[in-house]
């Protein structure tokens, strides 16, 4: 097998690219390696834009061919010439978008010898002030500025003085640039806001995405405690009934049944925390976990620490509610309080909550427009992207966002089974 690298064509022009201009050694060497700056297919735009330039630069020839056919002193055929340069570089001008620098170079030169190019230099000029950085237009705008004088003072205008005609062409020739640059500027701060636009949605997903992997590692962190209770239980009646085998018998059918239970409990809170990642024990294990009955305890908590809040509550037995039910129901409500309290001081909050055995439990928590002035508080929205994480665990749905009175709600769905 031949080697890729026996088969690749070496570079054009390997020696003398050091010392030449960058834009003037890519146009020149056709083979090099192109890093994100290739050519690129015609767009629609492009095509419209192309055949513009093309027919103007047309139509200011035939313009310029009248006038060359009635200028006198000519030598004899180069009138001919004048045209047929003319129209070269009428279709020079569909390179201009591959080859800017080379082409603004070849029609300033051709310009010198052909009143009929002057609309293809102009198109050039443009183009070179589009596509290329300001240090390769000011060689040659200055050069096309210098040729200016000669060109009217070796072909001088039948309709305008030699000044005239020198400032009118020199405040054209400038018209065109400034305008092909500030085209070139704005193209850029486009292209640059559009980079900051996909930086800063990249931004805000990865913090959605590390708020999201927090908050599954602080339910992983509570779920650790609620399972090592669990698996505790098993060992010590596993224990109790390998040291005593020969224990009555309704011992051991009630250990049997411990076991059963708490087996059952635990597959029940792993169902719920496949996929989570834990991230460390952290410091909080061992810490008594919240229930459903906590909640009267966290709203009279907020109410000492100044906020109005009522509970309305419509369960019948919230003692008897799941743990891993009670636990979400109490983090929901304890983080929507907190949210008010900071988004919301002064304003009155309502937590509703009502649900059965073998339905669902609704939490709603509202609170309506606050009164005055609202101090400004930076957030993210992490907290609420947390809740979301908490509820879809627990197999529930959690909506958040502004009421039509100008408050806010966050209203959870959970699962009561």
């Amino acid at each position: 097998m031949i080697d890729d690298q026996t088969t690749r064509t070496p570079p054009l022009f390997p020696k003398w690219r050091w010392w030449l201009p960058s834009a003037v050694a890519d146009e020149l060497d056709p083979d090099r390696e192109r890093t994100g700056r290739g050519r690129s297919r015609r767009t629609t735009r492009d095509w419209i834009v192309d055949v513009s330039c093309f027919l103007l630069v047309v139509l200011v020839a035939l313009a310029g061919a009248d006038s060359v056919r009635k200028e006198h002193g000519l030598p004899h055929g180069y009138a001919g010439l004048d045209m047929a340069l003319g129209a070269l570089a009428c279709c020079a001008v569909w390179l201009r978008r591959r080859w800017p620098l080379g082409l603004a170079v070849g029609l300033v030169a051709t310009g010198l010898l052909s009143n009929t190019a002057g609309g293809a230099v102009l198109v050039g000029l443009f183009s070179l002030a589009v596509h290329r950085p300001f240090k390769y237009v000011a060689w040659v705008g200055a050069a096309q500025l210098s040729f200016i004088p000669v060109y009217y003072w070796l072909r001088p205008d039948s309709d305008l003085s030699y000044a005239g005609v020198i400032v009118f062409s020199v405040v054209l020739t400038l018209l065109v640039i400034g305008w092909g640059m500030f085209v070139r500027a704005k193209r850029q701060l486009m292209v640059s806001l559009r980079d900051r636009a996909r930086r800063a949605e990249t931004e805000a997903r990865l913090r959605a995405e590390q708020a999201q992997r927090a908050a599954r590692a602080e339910i992983a962190r509570e779920m650790h405690d609620v399972l090592a209770h669990r698996l505790s239980l098993l060992s010590v009646h596993a224990g109790a009934l390998e040291l005593r085998p020969d224990a009555p018998r309704e011992d051991v059918a009630r250990a049997a049944g411990v076991i059963r239970a708490s087996a059952h409990e635990a597959l029940q809170d792993l169902r719920e925390i496949i996929g989570v990642l834990r991230t460390g024990d952290g410091d909080e294990a061992g810490r008594p976990q919240p229930t459903l009955a906590a909640l009267k305890e966290l709203v009279a908590e907020s109410c000492e620490a100044g906020m109005a809040v009522e509970l309305d509550q419509e369960v019948v037995d919230p003692a008897g509610a799941p743990a891993s039910l009670g636990r979400t129901a109490y983090r929901i409500t304890q983080e929507a309080l907190t949210n008010a309290r900071k988004h919301a001081p002064g304003a009155p909050v309502t937590v509703t909550l009502s649900g059965a055995p073998g339905g669902r439990l609704t939490l709603a928590v509202r609170n309506p427009a606050p009164t005055g002035e609202v101090p400004h508080v930076p957030g993210s929205g992490q907290g609420l992207i947390g809740l979301g994480e908490r509820a879809l665990l627990a197999g529930g749905t959690l909506d958040s966002g502004p009421t039509p009175d100008g408050g806010f709600e966050v209203l959870a769905r959970l699962p009561w089974t």
